[in-house]
């Protein structure tokens, strides 16, 4: 019998697991529930899959996210698994064919959205899946008091009833300990092993820096600390504004926002990942399922609404266990407009009525129908309609969402999808008569299984580099076949949708649960105010602050961070510093010096001193410390 480690050094080529990965791994083949609390970059995908290729059956992972569910897919598919996923977009019969496959045992992975397990069609096939493991990504989703509550989660429960013998592990990267205990309780795990990695992050150095000007305070970053950086904006213009002005400083940079096609968001992803670009300024859309270890700062050009946010993305930093920064950035006017973020995220009940009226008037829906449909979303055309503000629609929407009545994707690719419309005989024919289609044809047939039965989904890139030209041919030959009533023809789209959850009800009948509202704001309230006491906090350590919101309370003072910096100083003599200080630029003064020859030449003060010095030059941008270990003074 294969082991688990024999299983990753075949499909992930990894010599040896992370840390706590092992563990949870034979937590679940002993059949146990299991809650994996691991932070970004712990790896948490291996905990379920490694175990589901050494079990019988299928494995049914539930996940929010669409992009997410078609990266892990694409990935497992390359190494040789199969997999599939239900996403809003696919068709009946698109679902009911893949459904047909699952059953049959042609998947090992499926992955569904939690609205998924509610459809009928799904509860139809449901029997007749054998089911052997249920990962249930993203957690904290079911929770109420966590910081991205979606009632479809509290569903899930409910599989349990239709599947009394097989186990559950939960996955989440960021929950408070209430949270955590949500959790276990809505998912109902019986005798639950919890595995909690430390949030201890021994070489990532946190800092807040209060700025007037912060693309100033954010070149000057990028000046004193080489290598890959992200710098997180909350808003798709400022991610184009932004990397604009780090270009004209000269900084290879580029943008990424959900609002982009595809195809840009996977070129540019592609060369950041591969140092073809140094920064990526991105929204929050940028990220999730991200492996690049040697991310050297993460800089947050806007203060994040959570503590679970901002730690989740500034973990992506120094994965590879190097020294890395996350910093934040603020204005004193970024503070108020936090405080105002309630009364914008929760808007009066009479606003949510009025668009979700627009809404239908938008879509022509009557009152009683809807269940199960779904709606392309123009936004921008939504919005001018009905003379709405942007901003209020999409708070508006995530309520609509909350409160169960509709499911609401900024932003969905959906590929091209081809089925041929003619028999066989007829086809012969034609391709007798087009020569010039005929490759294309033959491709089609060979590529794509059911291809005469139902709509497959196909890919011109692909076709295009298995033909040898361009993805622009490919689309044009397409289109002629569809004219000629070949093939139906339905070219990809990229866009926001919506789908109705329940029927349409009368605006001013629409049921919003009062009390659950008026505690989510509160709860959301709370994190704000959490996230501006990080910010504000003068005398502990970021590292330890974080893991005590978290209930990680035993993590020692890092050492490493703006206020433990500080700290450092303040404990060297005034003298001492400065007299370090001086040496240090004296000796940097137009050369670049290796580390360990400027530790000899200040060699009459204690290393500890000298360190002390210029992890807080360098944290004040002072001076450069290269990954080879070269040391620089900056220009200012």
């Amino acid at each position: 019998m294969q082991s688990p480690l024999s299983i990753l050094q075949h499909y992930w080529k990894h010599d040896q697991f992370r840390p706590m990965q092992e563990d949870i791994i034979r937590s679940v083949l002993e059949g146990k529930d299991t809650l994996a609390l691991l932070p970004t970059g712990g790896g948490k995908s291996i905990c379920f899959q490694v175990p589901a290729l050494l079990m019988d059956g299928l494995c049914l992972v539930i996940s929010p996210l669409i992009a997410l569910m078609q990266d892990q897919v694409s990935h497992l598919t390359e190494k040789g698994i199969p997999a599939a996923s239900l996403n809003s977009g696919m068709t009946y019969n698109e679902v009911k064919s893949t459904l047909q496959k699952a059953s049959r045992g042609d998947f090992k992975f499926l992955y569904v959205s939690p609205e998924r397990i509610e459809s009928a069609l799904f509860k139809e096939y449901l029997s007749v899946l054998d089911i052997s493991l249920i990962a249930v990504d993203e957690a904290h989703c079911i929770s109420q008091w966590g910081y991205d509550f979606r009632p479809p989660y509290l569903r899930i429960a409910a599989l349990r009833e239709e599947l009394e013998n097989v186990s559950i592990i939960a996955l989440t990267a960021s929950a408070t300990e209430k949270v955590k205990d949500d959790i276990i309780q809505k998912l109902v795990l019986e005798n639950v092993a919890v595995f909690r990695q430390s949030f201890e992050r021994a070489a990532l150095s946190y800092s807040c820096f209060e700025t007037e000007s912060k693309i100033n305070r954010l070149i000057q970053i990028l000046h004193g600390v080489p290598g890959s950086s992200i710098v997180y904006t909350n808003s798709r213009r400022l991610t184009k504004e932004v990397c604009q002005l780090l270009q004209l400083q000269g900084i290879t940079a580029d943008f990424y926002h959900a609002g982009l096609t595809q195809e840009e968001r996977e070129r540019k992803q592609k060369a950041w990942i591969q140092d073809q670009i140094r920064v990526m300024v991105c929204t929050n859309a940028f990220g999730m399922g991200i492996d690049k270890p040697s991310v050297r700062s993460v800089i947050h050009y806007n203060v994040p609404d959570c503590l679970e946010n901002y730690y989740q993305e500034a973990g992506r930093a120094g994965r590879d266990g190097k020294k890395a920064f996350a910093v934040l950035l603020y204005h004193p006017n970024d503070v108020l407009q936090l405080q105002e973020l309630p009364d914008k995220k929760f808007p009066p009940v009479s606003t949510i009525q009025a668009i979700y009226q627009s809404l239908a008037d938008f879509f022509q829906l009557p009152v009683g129908s809807g269940e199960g449909a779904y709606f392309d979303f123009d936004l921008r055309q939504f919005t001018e309609n009905f003379k709405l503000d942007t901003t209020t629609v999409i708070n508006t929407l995530k309520v609509l969402e909350q409160e169960g009545h509709i499911s609401f994707a900024e932003s969905i690719f959906l590929p091209s999808q081809v089925m041929f419309t003619t028999d066989k005989e007829a086809l012969y024919a034609f391709e007798t008569a087009q020569p010039s289609l005929e490759t294309l044809i033959k491709i089609l047939l060979r590529t794509y299984e059911g291809i005469f039965d139902n709509r497959v989904s196909i890919f011109e890139s692909s076709l295009a580099k298995v033909m040898r030209t361009e993805a622009a041919k490919i689309q044009q030959q397409l289109k002629e076949l569809a004219a000629y009533g070949i093939i139906e023809y339905l070219p990809k789209k990229e866009s926001p949708q919506i789908h109705y959850l329940l029927n349409r009800a009368p605006a001013k009948y629409l049921h919003i649960d009062h009390d659950a509202y008026l505690s989510r704001k509160k709860n959301y309230t709370n994190r704000i105010q959490d996230m501006i006491r990080y910010l504000g906090d003068t005398d502990s350590c970021r590292s330890q602050l974080i893991g005590n919101y978290f209930g990680d309370t035993n993590l020692s003072v890092c050492g490493i961070c703006d206020r433990c910096l500080i700290k450092k100083k303040k404990e060297l003599s005034h003298q001492d510093f400065t007299v370090i200080e001086k040496h240090i630029k004296n000796k940097l003064t137009n050369t670049t010096q290796p580390i360990d020859q400027l530790l000899v030449q200040l060699s009459t003060f204690s290393k500890e001193k000298i360190w002390t010095v210029l992890d807080f030059l360098q944290t004040e941008g002072e001076l450069m410390i290269s990954e080879d270990g070269q040391v620089s003074l900056l220009k200012h």
